[in-house]
């Protein structure tokens, strides 16, 4: 049986066919589906990790203990990843264990756009690149039989358009793989520098034994056709590549890239005239092709920023450019992404916005959107976790060159357990002085609507302890901690305004859920979470723009109606009505 399958559903369902036992992961665009697929899949324990790392260190757990085991995360997530990363090379395994990197080239929901084939190389860990939904399927299928045969963790890189595209995937049944019986073995699993030691050597030997595999395995593989040019390339580039050159070229086509098969690339490289090598970011295969004395053409016309497509390929090589559909500039209106209408984030950030003498560190999440005009709220984002740290460290630089300035540090309920938990840590040791906000929307917001140790609930949809947030940052010894409703701007502005007065740390917790989140029974309840829409009195308003300035995408202006609320969009979180000074905006409806 045949299924259209996204390259995450087609990962998941490689997981199923080979007999994995246990998928841990923290949600991030472009891996987040790869673990809700997993958890459809009951044979499978599923759960999502407060981290990368610690979803890694899950999965280096199940396989130490026999099973076969997955950690899937986005690029950065691997950052996160990578202490226990780098020295689980050197362990090995038990049962076969398999990191998925799901790279974000042309950075479409991400800080950055690193090339994650690097840490390959870095980490000395065999990787696998599919370059559609089936063979991201059988990669994993395989990637667990390498890394039982060579006692390895697997590497197996995908990118976003890998990873969201659909293509037909043929299904096969579920291999029940017994569990591996561990056995206690202190040398090979205490990562101590005597041991350590030891181990490195053996996982050299393994890097040579997978070298060979590498020149002989059909996952790397050469198509000719004609030899007067030929072209190295991997992953998604490669379907990329056969659209734009067709029979006019010969293919090698590399489905295992670290170790790469020197052996093979040279034969393939001796049999064409003209040799290129189209990767996506980073000249990873050029590189190493060109250490190897071959000459080849690479990022001298490829570019090495951005996403890849046909049309780029074939305008750097060809010099071709195909004719696309016409625009009219004059008739396009810019739309910068926004927070959505009834965003819980929305109001608290109104209300900060009227503090000019303070500055606003950042996080990773939907109110990283608070950057953006009209709120112009945040000024840095660096990565998970960083608003706290980084506000704390801006304060002492302050401090230390005697300049006043007050922090507020914000960041989300889920970034907060991802990793802001220690930065907050820092500030109460150190004596710090910022304002940290966790913005609570009780969901994992940004990548889906993702549980998380706040919710309540587990991935595989389990009741389990909700982690109080206010009680947490006591504990963590901050002694001033309020909690306010964010669309209540008098609440926003009052705690706010206590919170600027104090000569020590202190959090403020802004608690609502997400505008488009599916409530649970008690949501309703505790939030009241009504019908009612906002709708503008025509008479009333008198054209101050006003209520623009909270940057709601449902209000609009017309030159001669004034301010309009569409009421498709607009969900009655009554910031509007707050804002406007001539109660012009009233809630109407059920």
């Amino acid at each position: 049986m045949k299924k259209l399958f996204t390259g995450n559903e087609a990962v998941a369902r490689g997981a199923f066919e080979a007999g994995v036992t246990l998928a841990s992961a923290y949600p991030g665009t472009p891996s987040t589906e790869i673990l809700e697929n997993m958890a459809k899949y009951k044979e499978i324990y599923s759960e999502w990790a407060p981290n990368e790392k610690v979803a890694l260190e899950v999965a280096i757990g199940g396989s130490i203990a026999g099973a076969r085991s997955l950690a899937a995360m986005k690029h950065v997530g691997v950052n996160v990843a990578a202490d226990p990363l780098f020295t689980v090379a050197y362990t090995g395994v038990n049962g076969g264990l398999v990191l998925v990197s799901a790279d974000d080239p042309g950075m479409h929901s991400s800080q950055n756009e690193q090339d994650n084939r690097y840490y390959a190389k870095s980490a000395k860990l065999p990787m696998l690149e599919p370059s559609n939904s089936q063979e991201a399927k059988d990669f994993t299928k395989i990637s667990f039989e390498i890394s039982e045969k060579y006692d390895v963790p697997v590497l197996l890189r995908l990118t976003t358009r890998i990873c969201h595209s659909k293509g037909l995937v043929e299904l096969e049944d579920r291999k029940e793989v017994e569990i591996i019986k561990y056995q206690k073995n202190i040398k090979k699993y205490v990562a101590s520098p005597a041991n350590g030691r030891v181990m490195h050597v053996e996982l050299e030997k393994k890097l040579k034994a997978l070298e060979e595999y590498s020149n002989t395995t059909p996952l790397n593989n050469a198509e000719y056709n004609d030899t007067k040019v030929g072209v190295v390339t991997s992953g998604v580039a490669y379907e990329y590549v056969k659209e734009v050159f067709g029979k006019d070229a010969s293919y090698l086509k590399l489905g295992f890239t670290f170790p790469i098969p020197k052996d093979l690339i040279k034969e393939f490289a001796s049999k064409v005239d003209k040799l290129y090598v189209i990767e996506e970011l980073e000249p990873y295969l050029e590189t190493e092709m060109k250490a190897m004395n071959i000459d080849v053409i690479g990022k001298e016309i490829i570019p090495v920023t951005g996403e890849l497509n046909p049309d780029i390929i074939a305008k750097a090589v060809f010099g071709k450019e195909e004719k696309l559909v016409g625009k009219n500039q004059d008739k396009i209106v810019n739309r910068p992404p926004t927070m959505c209408a009834g965003c819980p984030h929305r109001g608290f950030f109104y209300e900060l916005s009227k503090k000019k003498d303070v500055v606003v560190t950042g996080d990773i999440g939907c109110y990283t959107l608070g950057s953006a005009p009209p709120l112009n709220v945040i000024e840095t984002v660096i990565c998970m976790g960083a608003s706290i740290s980084a506000g704390h460290g801006f304060v002492k630089a302050c401090m230390q060159n005697n300049v006043d300035k007050k922090v507020f540090s914000v960041i989300g309920d889920s970034t907060f357990f991802h990793s802001g938990i220690t930065g907050l840590l820092d500030v109460v040791y150190n004596k710090g002085n910022i304002v940290t906000v966790i913005l609570d929307n009780r969901i994992t917001g940004m990548t889906g609507h993702q549980e998380n140790p706040g919710t309540g609930y587990t991935l595989m949809g389990e009741r389990t302890d909700e982690i109080d947030i206010e009680k947490l940052v006591r504990a963590l010894g901050i002694k001033h901690v309020e909690t306010v409703n964010p669309l209540n701007l008098a609440e926003c502005k009052k705690a706010i305004d206590e919170a600027m007065a104090l000569d020590e740390p202190s959090v403020i917790i802004t608690k609502w859920p997400c505008a488009l989140k599916k409530y649970t029974e008690d949501e309703k309840k505790e939030y009241k979470l009504d019908r009612q829409k906002c709708k503008v009195d025509e008479e009333m308003c008198k054209k101050c723009k006003m209520c623009l300035k909270v940057g709601c995408p449902a209000i609009s202006f017309d030159a001669e109606k004034g301010a309009i609320i569409d009421q498709a969009m607009c969900v009655g979180c009554d910031v509007c009505t707050q804002v406007c000074p001539f109660d012009a905006i009233k809630k109407v409806g059920e």
